[in-house]
């Protein structure tokens, strides 16, 4: 078994774990995601969220997106499922409001201002404490409801829970039809899929920079792995690395201005550093074994990483200029094979995957304490990814024999799945706050 293990983590390095439960698709281009939510926390935030206004102008419901949103977060329970609307002038009845069960009430107003132009106006209001907590007038195409929703939903849960909400991200993923494969960027609920990169061959490991305008991957386009820079908004891209061997794993510094990536130029699979614009390339690593997978520290002083120079992979830390200027010191020891490691923005939490027992699981590292423990059962997870705000995990993980995303709170409670209706989507990256 331990053979077996081996030789799986060294076709990991060797960037073919796409190659691996890929199967045939049909077309996503018109199918949306389902989302199925379980395991909420046990005390939920009562909130009712009223129908908007002259909401019927619309072609898309932005009270569904703001409840959608809100009932995804695995903090809020909406008491109004209905098509019932509340003015969004005066004052609301705050007793009946609470006789009702509800401590927050959410109205709005949709106004035509021009062809395909709208603007939506929204108020919060703290039923508890009576009080108004204002709102938001947004003014919006057609095309961008759906990010209006969202800009909502985040509005209240800052003026509610005091925290920055991560509905207006995005996320990157693969899929596999057919023959060919596609890099798409969609919203936080998987919903408003966009292609970003179509190829005959194999696209892994996306990583998005810090200011969310451009997403870096390795392609095999070229019948070997080369790493990708794709500028989102204009789609151009460039070559990062097209080094000798395999080019894999890139991973943005916190200030955008490097890389870290894996190359196999020099014979084994080492840890490099390279400048955004690809000059600059020096070794980060110099050990004889397999080091890999590297993701910086939320403040950019460390690189953790994959190794097996104990034998099995584990995680290690190293200074981002190099093991040379602080040595490489393990991280993980609860398992005996760990890999991905993913560092919270926060810097407080490593998440990975270790196998038990011959099942991929996916688990948390609390870096002061070091307990970790356990997110899912699952036995076949992988490609973890923190969201901006740190509570929450996205992975892909199989589902019925299909592979589909998930996302899991990191104490573990809430849980969700969204897959694409006949498709197989994996290889997911959380994209960070939009300014």
């Amino acid at each position: 078994m331990l053979q077996v293990i081996k030789k799986y983590f060294s076709y990991v390095i060797a960037v073919l774990v796409i190659a691996l439960s890929m199967i045939g698709l049909s077309s996503p281009a018109l199918a949306q995601m389902n989302i199925e939510i379980t395991g909420v926390g046990q005390s939920l935030y009562p909130i009712a969220v009223m129908r908007f206004k002259d909401e019927s102008k619309l072609p898309v419901s932005v009270t569904e997106i703001v409840r959608q949103d809100l009932a995804r977060s695995g903090y809020f329970k909406n008491t109004e499922n209905g098509n019932a609307t509340e003015s969004d002038e005066g004052t609301p009845n705050y007793q009946s409001w609470a006789a009702r069960g509800a401590d927050a009430l959410v109205v709005g107003t949709v106004v035509q201002t021009g062809p395909n132009q709208f603007q939506i106006r929204y108020k919060l209001f703290d039923v508890r404490k009576s009080e108004s907590l204002g709102g938001l007038d947004i003014n919006t195409s057609t095309d961008n409801l759906r990010a209006a929703g969202h800009k909502i939903a985040d509005d209240i849960i800052f003026k509610l829970l005091g925290e920055r909400g991560i509905f207006s991200t995005r996320l990157s993923y693969v899929i596999k039809e057919g023959k060919r494969y596609r890099l798409v960027i969609s919203d936080a609920d998987g919903q408003n899929i966009r292609n970003a990169m179509n190829s005959g061959e194999p696209i892994i490991s996306p990583s998005w920079s810090p200011d969310g305008k451009k997403v870096a991957y390795v392609s095999f386009e070229d019948r070997k792995p080369v790493i990708y820079v794709h500028e989102l908004a204009t789609g151009r891209r460039v070559s990062l690395s097209n080094q000798k061997g395999n080019n894999s794993a890139p991973a943005w510094s916190p200030d955008g201005k490097k890389l870290a990536v894996s190359l196999s130029k020099d014979g084994n699979t080492q840890i490099y550093g390279i400048n955004a614009d690809g000059s600059g390339l020096h070794r980060l690593t110099r050990g004889r074994t397999i080091d890999t997978e590297p993701q910086y520290s939320a403040d950019g002083r460390y690189i953790y990483f994959t190794s097996d120079r104990g034998g099995n992979p584990q995680i290690y830390r190293m200074s981002a200029e190099g093991e040379q200027v602080e040595g490489a010191k393990r991280i993980t020891f609860k398992q005996g094979f760990v890999t991905s490691p993913r560092i919270s923005p926060d810097g407080k939490y490593l998440a990975y995957i270790a196998n038990i027992g011959g099942a991929f699981r996916l688990y948390i590292l609390n870096l002061a304490t070091g307990d970790a423990q356990a997110l899912t059962d699952g036995t076949s997870d992988e490609s973890p990814s923190f969201a901006a705000n740190g509570r929450y995990v996205l992975y892909s993980t199989k589902v019925k024999g299909k592979r589909v995303l998930a996302a899991v709170s990191v104490d573990g409670n809430s849980k969700q799945v969204l897959s694409i209706p006949g498709s197989d989507v994996r290889q997911p990256s959380w994209g960070p706050f939009m300014d």
